[in-house]
């Protein structure tokens, strides 16, 4: 029988160190591509997700605002009974501007502890393959 076969890769017989050789840059060419794909594939469902989770949170941002304004026109209108519409308005006005400043920040402390978006499972499948190929090279 003679080496290269599918026969012989069947049974696990190793093969001439010339004809690893001779194979190797065709196998790195197609590891590389299915890792591009694999990280691709990955990207694409991630951004799927984040497409669909963020249409969602619009859609209930506007909805939000809608009913805040309904409370702060109550507020006003309550405060209004002891005070002035002027120094009601102005009262809540100030507390819903406190309230974006204290969430302002707590987003943007957020965000600074984020990551970016990588392709986790492609990154972690490369280091796997890279020390795979370094154990066998050094054998």
């Amino acid at each position: 029988m003679a080496y290269g076969t599918n026969a012989t890769r069947s049974v696990g017989v190793e093969r001439p160190s010339r004809e690893l050789v001779n194979e190797l840059p065709a196998l790195v060419t197609r590891l590389v591509r299915d890792e591009m794909k694999l990280a691709q594939t990955e990207m694409a469902r991630k951004g799927k997700r984040v497409g669909a989770g963020a249409g969602m949170l619009g859609g209930s941002g506007l909805l939000a605002l809608y009913g805040v304004a309904c409370l702060l026109a109550c507020a006003i209108a309550a405060i209004s009974l002891k005070l002035q519409v002027w120094l009601a308005a102005l009262i809540v006005g100030a507390f819903v501007l406190l309230v974006a400043a204290i969430v302002a920040l707590v987003g943007r402390t957020s965000l600074k502890k984020s990551t970016p978006p990588v392709p986790r499972q492609a990154i972690s499948s490369v280091k796997a393959d890279i020390s795979t190929v370094k154990a066998r090279a050094h054998r």
